[in-house]
């Protein structure tokens, strides 16, 4: 059953597994917590693990007509500090990394760790921002025929035949995302800053999980960043595109386990 915080007089949902130090899950974009059931399920033998809808996904309402980066940290945080936790790993996907990324920004004296998946520290170059802003006005015209293509292009053409039913059950939570939820979400992403410096200067380990047949993030753009870190882990996949905690998912899994391991042990 899922559960709620008030955040901005909204409800922020979110579910809550198992026992132990806390591990938070964040979707990308035109994801929802559901996203995780397989990946929650594994980590939840060992870990207590939050997965949180964000503003406009899911259960979760939108908050205006803007959801900056900073905004849905500060929703996250909401639910943290609703349950009572003080020092968590955050695993953010994509638009969930960048998300992650304006958390430790904001509360770094609450970040233990952190999972960049198939995520970026770099703001959109300006080729981007104008094809974001293409998007917006061919979602404003219609969004559905976009949301269906837009699922199916974000996994590996090779991997949509082996995991017909994951493939499915993204394009359904991404059906149920509203028009302006969708605007909302590309506006955010789009005015996002780079957050390279959290990289350098944090004092906490990263774990960069990257697919190298990744259509929307090169993995090539992801060497310099993991350069940047003083304590780097990484997991880069030949043959996963940018779902790749469905793509790869054993390998996913087992290696954000070990990862939190080592970070709630110090044992960088």
């Amino acid at each position: 059953m899922l559960q709620h915080a008030e955040f901005k007089k909204t409800k922020i949902a979110y579910s809550d597994f198992g026992k132990g130090r806390v591990i938070v899950l964040l979707h990308g974009f035109l994801g929802s917590h559901e996203v995780w059931d397989e990946t929650a399920k594994k980590l939840s033998k060992r870990f207590r693990v939050i997965a949180i809808d964000l503003p406009g996904h899911g259960l979760t309402p939108s908050i205006g007509y803007y959801h900056s980066m900073e905004l849905l940290a500060q929703s996250v945080k909401s639910v943290l500090d609703k349950i009572g936790v003080r020092r968590y790993v955050i695993a953010g996907h994509s638009m969930g990394g960048y998300t992650a990324l304006a958390f430790a920004e904001l509360y770094p004296e609450n970040v233990c760790g952190l999972c960049l998946f198939n995520s970026t520290s770099y703001a959109d170059s300006e080729e981007k921002k104008k094809e974001r802003n293409k998007v917006i006005r061919l979602v404003k015209k219609e969004h559905k025929h976009y949301v269906a293509e837009v699922v199916t292009s974000l996994f590996a053409p090779e991997n949509l035949s082996k995991i017909k039913a994951e493939v499915e059950k993204v394009k359904k939570v991404a059906a149920s995302i509203s028009k302006q939820s969708i605007i909302n979400s590309l506006e955010g992403m789009k005015e996002r800053k780079s957050r390279d410096l959290i990289l350098k200067f944090a004092e906490f380990p990263i774990l960069f999980i990257v697919g190298k047949k990744d259509s929307v993030i090169n993995y090539e753009t992801m060497y310099s960043q993991m350069a940047l870190c003083k304590y780097p882990s990484v997991l880069m996949l030949d043959n996963a595109g940018h779902m790749a905690f469905y793509e790869a998912s054993k390998e996913t899994q087992k290696e954000l386990e070990n990862f939190s391991d080592r970070c709630f042990r110090k044992n960088y």
